[in-house]
């Protein structure tokens, strides 16, 4: 059941139209139990990712929202039916990759084989081109920066893979918060587009999604919305389908790990409603154009 309610605040101006997207990717996917749940070992766990992308899109339906669904190719290949579900309420279909590997453990050769792997499949499901691209954990780095190239070189109009923040796993501190045109080691110029961060004692806070969104006031992620807007730039927020699954099982992590893959599941619902409510949200495909013409700022990777 979702957690309680949070109190009202203030809405945002009627004309801002933000960015909602989705890592579609089952429960036993995520880094943090990866070392322990190798993709040998999937097998061994349920398959949860029906319900609560099927209570995603009645939300977004209620709403008249559109958004983002990155999705894993595994997740094209194993379960078709969930895909197809998401292309034909009219959400846009993206590529998540395709074994939720980090790109750090890939060569280029492998992550262009893994990108295009994926794609295929998403494209057969959908039956529409998937123009768009966010590596799994966030993991283009300085160190991974070639990734840029590669998804340039291949055709992607932009990529969301960049988060400008420092972390123990990802993050580029210093890039650009909002959407600009991202330039790889080799010359490669993709369009990109960060997740929400919220400026904080001197530094981009992360405010976009995920276990941030699961941790923080959400009255916080409005403030770092409508400080996007006053900017003149929308907002990137992200979340998994198996953040509004509070009874998935629990997975053998750290209990560092499990703690920050399971705090606040029971409010997920709670605070996406709130967020829905109060933004305007929609997926990146049909606001293509605006975007590149808010990305006048060009960062050099790598």
């Amino acid at each position: 059941m979702p957690g309680p309610t949070p109190k009202a605040g203030p809405t945002a101006p009627p004309d801002v139209v933000h960015l909602l997207s989705f890592d579609v990717e089952e429960y036993f996917q995520v880094q943090a139990a990866a070392k322990r749940l190798p993709p040998q070992r999937w097998g061994d766990w349920p398959l949860r990712l029906a319900a609560p992308v099927d209570r995603i899109l009645d939300l977004l339906a209620e709403g008249s929202v559109t958004a983002t669904f990155f999705v894993l190719g595994w997740v094209a290949r194993h379960e078709r039916a969930v895909v197809r579900r998401i292309a034909d309420a009219g959400h846009e279909i993206a590529c998540h990759g395709m074994t939720h590997r980090m790109i750090g453990g890939l060569s280029r050769d492998e992550f262009a084989a893994e990108v295009r792997e994926a794609r295929g499949l998403l494209e057969d499901i959908a039956g529409r081109a998937v123009i768009g691209h966010r590596a799994p954990t966030f993991s283009i780095t300085r160190e991974t920066a070639w990734a840029l190239d590669a998804l340039a070189e291949a055709g992607f109009a932009y990529d969301a893979s960049v988060f400008p923040i420092r972390h123990d796993r990802y993050g580029v501190p210093g890039a650009p918060p909002g959407p600009h045109r991202a330039v790889g080691p080799g010359g490669g110029d993709i369009l990109e587009i960060p997740p929400l961060t919220v400026r904080l004692l001197g530094a981009d806070r992360p405010a976009g999604g995920g276990g941030y969104l699961r941790l923080l006031p959400v009255g916080l992620i409005g403030r770092a919305l409508r400080s996007a807007q006053r900017q003149g730039r929308p907002g990137m927020i992200y979340l998994h389908p198996w953040e509004l699954d509070p009874d998935q099982p629990v997975l053998p992590m750290s209990p560092t790990a499990r703690w920050r893959h399971r705090v606040g599941l029971k409010k997920t619902e709670s605070k996406l409603r709130y967020l829905l409510d109060r933004f305007r949200f929609t997926a990146v495909a049909g606001r293509l154009d605006e975007l590149r013409a808010l990305a006048g700022q060009t960062y050099t990777y790598g």
